[in-house]
């Protein structure tokens, strides 16, 4: 009796350990695939950029005044969009203050 329930745990243990074993292979496997295709993506990232570098730099030297315009557009769409960004978020807090503090503050 003692004897088979000893066999019998060794056979679970057995049995657990060739479980896990095969567990950790096929964890180890998608890990390794996982790698495997973020080397990949990262690869075709950078010959993305690069492409598009040299896309960049071939039309700046084919359309150099077209380019000047365009950059200096985006610049003053840029700056115009963080000035208002700012002025709006300075008349929220000014609004907020006023509520906290329940005072009538001059409107604006």
């Amino acid at each position: 009796m003692m004897q088979s329930l000893f066999e019998r745990t060794a056979e679970q243990i057995a049995d657990t350990a060739h479980k896990t074993s095969r567990t950790a292979s096929a964890v180890a496997d998608v890990i390794q695939d996982g790698v495997g295709a973020a080397r990949r993506a990262t690869k075709q990232g950078y010959y993305a950029a690069a492409d598009l570098v040299d896309d960049a730099k071939r039309r700046v030297q084919r359309h150099p005044v077209e380019t000047v315009v365009a950059t200096f557009a985006v610049g003053i769409a840029a700056g115009t969009l963080v000035s208002w960004m700012i002025r709006r978020g300075r008349l929220h807090n000014k609004a907020e203050r006023c509520e906290k503090a329940e005072s009538s503050c001059p409107s604006s």
